[in-house]
C-alpha cells in the first residue's frame, strides 16, 4: 500500500510511515486516507510541525481572548511566543504555572500538535522514549507517530473505519479540529489519498 505513495509525500513521512501502520493497525486504504488527509491539513501538507505563536495583539483578542481580554496586556504579550506559550498554556495540562516556563517548552508539535505535558508525559510511556525530557523529539523523530497516538487516543480509527462518504470526513474533522474548519480543504486531501490508494 505504501508504495503508491512514493513521489507524493515527503520523504520524512514515507520513512517514519510503515512502522507507524504497524504501530497503531492501519491496516487499510481508508483508515491511511483519513488519517493522512487530516496530517496534511493541520501542518500545511507536512510543512509545519511546530505550534506558531507568533501573534499581534489582534490575533490574541480574538484567539485567545480568555487569556488576554484587553488590548493592553494583548499588546504587553504580542510577537513574542514564548510569553503567550506559557500564558495561554499555564496551570493545565499539567503544566506549571506562567513562571515555570512549561507552556512554551510543551506547546505544540509535530503534524497534529501535541500539547501539554500531561500529553507529553503519556506519548512518551507509549512510544518508549522520553519526549518529556526531549520534547523537541515529537518535532523531529515522531511528528507522524505523535499523530497517530492522537487518533488512538481519541479513538479516531473506529470513526474512520464507518467508510469513506463525506459525512465521516465531517465527522473525523470534527474530532481532530473540534469542528469543521478547513472541511474542503480535507475533503479534497481524502479524495486525492483515497484514488491513489485504491
Amino acid at each position: 500500500m505504501i508504495d503508491k505513495l512514493n513521489g507524493k509525500l515527503p520523504e520524512a513521512v514515507l520513512k517514519e510511515l510503515p512502522l507507524v501502520m504497524e504501530k497503531f493497525g492501519i491496516n487499510n486504504a481508508n483508515r491511511l486516507s483519513h488519517f493522512l488527509s487530516q496530517v496534511a491539513h493541520e501542518s500545511g501538507n507536512f510543512k509545519f510541525v511546530n505550534e506558531n505563536l507568533n501573534y499581534g495583539a489582534k490575533g490574541l483578542l480574538s484567539i485567545f481572548k480568555k487569556y488576554f481580554p484587553t488590548e493592553i496586556l494583548a499588546k504587553a504579550y504580542e510577537r513574542q511566543p514564548q510569553k503567550i506559550a506559557n500564558k495561554v498554556y499555564a496551570s493545565r495540562m499539567g503544566n506549571g504555572d506562567e513562571a515555570s516556563g512549561e507552556g512554551f517548552k510543551f506547546r505544540g508539535r509535530g503534524y497534529i500538535q501535541l500539547t501539554g505535558k500531561n500529553n507529553y508525559k503519556a506519548f512518551s510511556d507509549f512510544i518508549g522514549e522520553d519526549c518529556v525530557a526531549n520534547p523537541d523529539l515529537v518535532a523531529t523523530k515522531y511528528p507522524l507517530t505523535s499523530a497517530a497516538f492522537f487518533f488512538h487516543t481519541n479513538k479516531l480509527w473506529d470513526v474512520c473505519d464507518k467508510g469513506h462518504s463525506h459525512d465521516v470526513v465531517v465527522a473525523v474533522t470534527k474530532r481532530v479540529n473540534g469542528g469543521t474548519i478547513g472541511i474542503d480543504d480535507r475533503v479534497k486531501h481524502f479524495n486525492h489519498f483515497n484514488e491513489l490508494l485504491a
